[in-house]
């Protein structure tokens, strides 16, 4: 059994005043995947023996990054998808491992405005480019915060969303054919249709208090690693950032 996590911790130097460390610690997966670091190099020093850590900054201080933490030492490890356009903000690292790829993915944000929408739908053609071109290889395993919820039922107020970031006809359709392409959304996998599970709430309005939240973090797998799925999870418990950690454990 492999247990992973992936977890947008919003400023990881935030969240470990919040008891990022103790979670981390309870957790005890094998691998453990963030998000939103907003750290430069040096700027955190995590002192966890018997793990290896890997990190991918963003140019720009105080936004985005990536990080990854393992038990077993992988074969390899990369940062980013080869593409220079998208290679500036730390939002992508690759461990490969004997049986398959493990990646830990940021999806840039649409943005007020969908400002950002039109470089959204480059970096989605190339990020399943990408995963493809690994999946030529061997299968593949990805996580992390994709802003995007797919379907109504992944978000709280679907109605009054639907022309915001995360929820615009656009990025939906570019997740439908991300899993046309082959790829298993592990949480829908095992609940196809429930509701009022989600991993991301705005700080304002009390949203997390009144639960209207939206589901934008996953884990995805190839379709060969069908018979590999044993659980997937949500930790809505676990406070510490505006995002709850998800969970996968393969066999």
């Amino acid at each position: 059994m492999r247990k992973l996590i992936s977890w947008n911790v919003n400023g990881l130097r935030a969240c470990v005043g919040k008891g990022f460390l103790e979670y981390f610690k309870e957790a005890d997966a094998d691998i453990f995947c963030i998000q939103e670091s907003k750290l430069q190099e040096g700027q955190i020093s995590l002192d966890l023996p018997g793990w290896h850590q890997y990190w991918n900054y963003a140019e720009k201080k105080g936004y985005s990054g990536t990080a990854m933490f393992t038990k077993e030492e992988p074969l390899t490890v990369t940062y980013g998808i080869g593409a220079e356009e998208h290679d500036h903000e730390g939002r992508v690292i690759t461990a490969e491992f004997p049986e398959y790829y493990v990646i830990t993915c940021y999806t840039p944000n649409s943005q007020d405005g969908l400002a950002r929408l039109d470089y959204r739908m480059e970096w989605e053609d190339a990020f399943l480019a990408y995963l493809k071109g690994l999946e030529a290889k061997k299968p593949v395993v990805f996580c992390g915060d994709l802003n995007v919820a797919h379907r109504e039922i992944d978000l709280k107020n679907p109605k009054t969303n639907r022309k915001n970031a995360g929820f615009t006809d656009e990025e939906r359709g570019k997740f439908t054919d991300l899993l046309a392409a082959g790829f298993i959304d592990t949480f829908r996998y095992f609940y196809p249709d429930k509701e009022g599970i989600y991993s991301w709430w705005s700080y304002r309005f009390k949203a997390r208090e009144k639960n209207a939240g939206w589901r934008i973090d996953y884990f995805c797998v190839s379709e060969s690693l069908k018979d590999r799925l044993v659980s997937a999870a949500i930790h809505t418990e676990v406070m510490g950032s505006d995002h709850c950690p998800v969970e996968l454990v393969l066999a």
